[in-house]
């Protein structure tokens, strides 16, 4: 199974100074229909096309396609407006997210407040798609585990050849213009085809960092805005990549916890300690000697993905045990590369190189790969390693955006204490960034989502009482653990798994 480890910009003031920051608004109107076939959706939930500007820089130039979905509101009467939708990546699809929200126990008063809006962003599934032509092994966009300084440079190579795949493939031209700046001027051109003055938002992840693109390239067109599991205010940069370590080590405890209460049925340690010493134990091991072609990298990235949500631990167990008998887990061995995932993986590098500047210097990623080692010992010498973005051949077409206390107090930010992606360290930047204008909700659980339905329900309460009522916290709040975790449906098992794998292409 491949996951990958990845996944406020520019003001109008701060695009190019000749150039205006989006294209005019297109004229109200969206052709519904039939969604994709391989999209495999109900007929309730409709689908469209828009053309928007590939460069908005040039409003009358080349147009891309942007596929977009809907479900109307259950009750026309109590209607609000639209609810877009963003669930991660970048470079995740989102055409039928909305499908698996509802799935997953959404409040029908969400559902009657609301048609649902989802989209697959630019350069993504039935949205232009891109392709690097990338092969298996440069798919795993995230660099081995550094034990050295030559071991840098050995990442630093693997990372120029990603960056030469894709500036020598046919999707080269459109590369510089996928970013997260241009999706979220996509969502503007969104919010006027549906004939909208405003929009409301919930974003996951890295949908956090584009919602918040979004207040601050359009404060006035934003309605009530969800940002669950949140970046920091430089989206993914240099500094989120290091900061999945940070995220690993928050984590780690609690599926620690969980296998040593478990012991009897996994093996992995009767303690916690003694299930940390099994992952030093296994990634050792796998340095040395790979099962089938997995190494203590991989060993490690799979770790880190399947601490994302609780309900996948017993995965994370039985993956363990078959790496220490030297079997290779059901599911680990990828098969060939889809379109799809080309396309998502094509559009991530381009969004994480086009977004920000990063580090070109191989010593400056010893560095920080010698401090994260020692640091996070887990994952640090990882995460802190050479990306592509460091032999990425274009520089960013605009400046990164900086997130502003200027605009109105209609953020929601919701975030875990021990989120292995996106650490409550980074949320709380964001959140000081954005000033007033901004409350948050502070969940204690670990795990990658804060307010799903399905998992704590004071903070997903927060979450519907502002989307269905506008009431946000007076303050800042904090919800405490609940330890007793809700019985999922089939359907809803089936949904949150959707959604888990959406939330891991990061």
């Amino acid at each position: 199974m491949r996951k990958q480890l990845f996944v406020a910009l520019a003001a109008a003031a701060l695009t190019a100074p000749a150039a205006p920051a989006y294209a005019a608004p297109p004229k109200p109107g969206v052709n519904w229909g039939a969604c994709p076939a391989d999209a495999a959706a109900p007929p309730q939930l409709q689908c469209a096309s828009i053309q928007v500007p590939l460069d908005y820089r040039h409003p009358g130039g080349k147009k891309i396609s942007i596929e977009v979905s809907r479900l109307r509101s259950t009750d026309p009467a109590a209607r609000r407006g639209v609810l877009l939708f963003n669930p991660g990546g970048p470079g995740g699809p989102g055409l039928t997210f909305p499908l698996d929200l509802v799935r997953s126990g959404v409040p029908t008063s969400v559902l009657a407040r609301y048609d649902l809006i989802g989209f697959d962003p630019r350069g993504v599934g039935h949205s232009s798609p891109v392709n690097c032509g990338l092969t298996p092994e440069q798919l795993v966009i995230a660099p081995k585990y550094a034990h050295t300084e030559a071991d840098v440079v050995a990442a630093s190579a693997f990372a120029k050849g990603i960056a030469q795949q894709c500036a020598a493939s046919e999707s080269a031209p459109v590369l510089p213009y996928l970013t997260t700046a241009n999706t979220a001027r996509d969502m503007d051109q969104i919010r006027a085809a549906l004939g909208e003055a405003k929009i409301s938002y919930l974003g996951y992840s890295y949908g956090t960092y584009l919602g918040g693109a979004y207040a601050t390239l359009f404060p006035n067109r934003t309605d009530r805005m969800v940002l669950d599991s949140v970046l920091g205010p430089g989206g993914y940069d240099v500094t989120a990549a290091r900061r999945f370590a940070e995220g690993m080590q928050d984590r780690f405890p609690d599926f620690a916890k969980w296998a040593a209460v478990r012991d009897s049925v996994y093996g992995l340690g009767a303690t916690p300690a003694a299930v940390t010493a099994t992952f030093g134990k296994l990634a050792d091991k796998l340095d040395k000697t790979p099962v089938a072609g997995i190494d203590g990298s991989y060993f490690r990235l799979e770790t880190h993905n399947l601490t994302y949500q609780t309900q996948a631990f017993p995965r994370l167990a039985q993956a363990w045990q078959s790496l220490l008998a030297n079997q290779v887990p059901p599911g680990a061995v990828p098969p060939a590369p889809t379109p799809a995932e080309q396309s998502e993986t094509g559009t991530m590098i381009s969004i994480l190189c086009g977004d920000n500047a990063w580090p070109r210097q191989i010593s400056t990623y010893q560095e920080n790969v010698a401090h994260d080692r020692a640091k996070y010992p887990m994952l640090g010498g990882l995460t802190a390693n050479v990306w592509p973005c460091a032999r990425w051949p274009k520089q960013p077409i605009e400046p990164p955006v900086q997130f502003s206390d200027q605009g109105p107090a209609n953020l929601l930010l919701v975030q875990n204490t021990r989120d292995p992606a996106t650490p409550l360290s980074g949320a709380l930047e964001t959140r000081a960034q954005f000033g007033g204008r901004a409350r948050m909700v502070t969940v204690d659980q670990g795990g990658h989502g804060a307010a799903l339905p399905y998992t704590n329900s004071c903070g997903f309460g927060a979450v519907a009482e502002f989307l269905v009522n506008g009431t946000r916290p007076d303050t800042d709040k904090f919800c405490g653990a609940e330890t007793n975790t809700r019985r999922l449906s089939q359907q809803q098992q089936e949904a949150a798994d959707r959604i888990l794998d959406r939330m891991t292409r990061h």
